[in-house]
């Protein structure tokens, strides 16, 4: 990667660019820096404790109703933020929407399956399982195509 620096007091305002010929996680890393896209933790709430959680420890988020919960491998904590604020707040490299109710940690998925009427059933290192809406799966395939080429 070549990083040209151009620092001059006559520059208004700071500028980035980026030239790349696909996007890939060290591409969405910079991203994610960039827009201060990196949530450090998460708390989250089970039974009376509150929880401090590190994102790469969640499995997937996921709604029940207007509840967003966590699930680790220490289990179910329930989280005050929206899908969306954490969608906006974690990082793009590590987590994907897979439907309107659910997030999920990349790095924590095990295999997939097809499932009826174009969507897949997603199996996590953790034994459990959600299913990716038709609306997001083009997109889950992108991003592993593109991770897939990263590591050749």
């Amino acid at each position: 990667m070549k990083v040209i620096l151009d620092v001059d007091r006559n520059h208004e305002k700071t500028a980035v660019t980026i030239h790349c010929k696909e996007i890939s996680d060290s591409i969405k890393e910079i991203l994610d820096f960039l827009e201060k896209r990196e949530t450090k933790f998460i708390v989250g709430r089970k039974g009376d404790m509150q929880h401090i959680l590190k994102p790469e420890e969640v499995h997937y988020f996921h709604s029940e109703g207007d509840t967003v919960m966590a699930t680790t491998s220490e289990g179910l904590f329930k989280v005050k933020e929206k899908l969306y604020e954490l969608e906006d707040s974690l990082p793009s490299n590590r987590f994907i929407r897979l439907s309107k109710s659910v997030i999920a940690n990349l790095h924590e998925m095990s295999h997939f399956e097809p499932s009826f009427n174009g969507t897949l059933c997603v199996y996590f290192k953790s034994g459990g399982k959600e299913y990716a809406s038709r609306h997001y799966v083009s997109n889950i395939k992108e991003i592993l195509r593109l991770n897939r080429r990263e590591n050749k």
